[in-house]
């Protein structure tokens, strides 16, 4: 049934499935990266692609970030679903020119973006606290961290259904990769990465200060605030947490919790405590 009003007409569009737009939220996900200046900044630190009206190699990997949110889990598939949304955004980069791309990110490519995304990061901040909300402050336990940039280190197993590169048997009898990441609870942002094989330690003290050191070059003004780092029971080494201690300064609050995985020493110790205590 169609109606006068212009929300009677997308009920009767949605009723029919005809006139529809696949993926028609890629385009905010695009115009965001385009806003906040991440598609410039990349632009400036990868070099440009060959060929008249070639886009910019750093639109081309906020072209293929777009599609792997859409769903693409190979090169083949990012280039299909570029190609369907290339009258909005543009020609679209091929599969053999995503590879070239990711073959040509070395360790100083990899710098040279993470630098440009604490750039932009410094920029949309600011612009968070300007909501009506202002920003994102997180309560924990009951209580209210206003003012508390809270970090979140975790590894994930990525399962591989083939040998791929860096694919290996995991300590959950999977096979695939075990990367190591954190992230901005407060804005559930991405901070740093680290793409690592199946069978890496869960306990790997270097990857833990590696990620970490990453993640708060990412935080913009991090030499001056306070910051919350969570951690499970895979962060529970001495030097991880020496580290941590090792972060307070007299402009910068590092506070943090540790999982720990409770064993029958643990449980003898606990069990010896006066019921007071």
């Amino acid at each position: 049934m169609r109606h006068s009003t212009g929300w009677g007409r997308e009920l009767s569009v949605a009723a029919t499935g005809k006139g529809l737009i696949g993926h028609a939220g890629a385009v905010l996900l695009r115009r965001c990266a385009d806003r906040t200046g991440l598609a410039g900044a990349l632009e400036k630190v990868l070099p440009r692609g060959r060929g008249v009206n070639f886009p910019g190699r750093g639109v081309v990997l906020v072209q293929l970030v777009v599609a792997i949110v859409l769903g693409a889990t190979n090169l083949s598939e990012a280039e299909a679903l570029l190609a369907h949304q290339a009258g909005v955004f543009g020609s679209a980069a091929s599969d053999s020119t995503l590879r070239r791309l990711l073959d040509g990110m070395d360790e100083a490519v990899l710098m040279r973006i993470a630098r440009a995304r604490r750039q932009v990061r410094r920029h949309v901040w600011p612009l968070l606290r300007l909501r009506p909300g202002g920003f994102p402050w997180l309560s924990v336990a009951g209580k209210r961290l206003t003012g508390w940039i809270i970090v979140d280190l975790d590894a994930t197993i990525i399962t591989s259904a083939s040998k791929k590169q860096g694919a290996r048997a995991t300590f959950k009898k999977t096979y695939g990769f075990h990367p190591l990441g954190a992230w901005c609870a407060n804005t559930t942002e991405s901070l740093a990465m680290l793409l690592r094989e199946g069978n890496a330690g869960a306990n790997t003290v270097a990857d833990h200060l590696r990620v970490l050191t990453e993640a708060l070059a990412q935080i913009p003004h991090a030499s001056s605030a306070k910051i919350l780092v969570r951690v499970d029971g895979a962060g529970a080494t001495h030097d991880l947490v020496t580290h941590l201690e090792s972060l307070n300064t007299t402009r910068r609050t590092v506070r943090y919790t540790v999982g720990w995985k409770i064993g029958d020493a643990d449980e003898q110790a606990i069990a010896q405590l006066p019921e007071t205590a």
